[in-house]
């Protein structure tokens, strides 16, 4: 695995984290809750590739 994702994933935490507070403060609180859900949907894409590589070495230490 490589250290490069945990930073992208720290970053793409941060500014999510940023904009949800920006945008309740603005009182603009679906589009808040929009901007956390696309952070989510951002970061399951990256680590789906890696999820199937950890399934694929369980599978194959068992042997199923």
């Amino acid at each position: 695995m490589d250290i490069s994702i945990v930073f992208k994933i720290a970053a793409v935490g941060i500014v999510v984290a940023v904009l949800n507070q920006l945008l309740q403060k603005a009182g603009k609180d679906e589009q808040a809750m929009l901007t956390t859900l696309a952070g989510l949907v951002v970061v399951l894409y990256w680590i789906v590739e890696y999820i199937n590589v950890l399934f694929n070495k369980i599978q194959t230490l068992f042997q199923l």
